[in-house]
């Protein structure tokens, strides 16, 4: 099972975060990391930039797509990465995404990623097919 740990910050936890050690940071983190590739869990993992000048929304409400600048919604709202992790179970995601070395005022939403399986019923899609071809041509599980 694939489950992916999407970071969220509050604005307690962002304040935290400016005041602290980054070095430490890094450490704590690049540690955590590190366990979960011995592991063997960790399939991808990335932190996001906190300058928004380069980010943008595409809203598909009408028929042409809109495309402004800056985050979503709220600055509060927004997640810092994530990492992608290949687990056995729910619980055993439980277990790691506890482990991560986030400060107060941080949480990990922690969902589970669709597989294949999941759309057992369209099988014969085209795309289905070809999506899993594109996987494998990719070297991604």
């Amino acid at each position: 099972m694939k489950f992916m740990l999407i970071m969220r910050s509050s604005a307690a936890a962002k304040e935290a975060y400016e005041n602290a050690d980054f070095a430490e940071i890094i450490s704590a983190m690049g540690a955590y990391n590190g366990s979960l590739l011995k592991a063997g869990v960790l399939l991808a993992g990335e932190g996001l930039a906190d300058d928004l000048e380069d980010a943008f929304v595409i809203d598909f409400s009408e028929e042409t797509p809109i495309v402004t600048d800056g985050p979503y919604g709220e600055v509060h709202e927004l997640f810092n990465g994530f990492c992608v992790l290949q687990v056995s179970s729910k619980e055993e995601a439980v277990q790691w995404a506890s482990r991560a070395p986030l400060g107060a005022g941080s949480k990990l939403e922690v969902r589970r990623v669709t597989e294949m399986a999941d759309f057992a019923e369209f099988a014969d899609n085209e795309y289905l097919k070809k999506e899993e071809t594109w996987r494998e041509e990719v070297g991604q599980p």
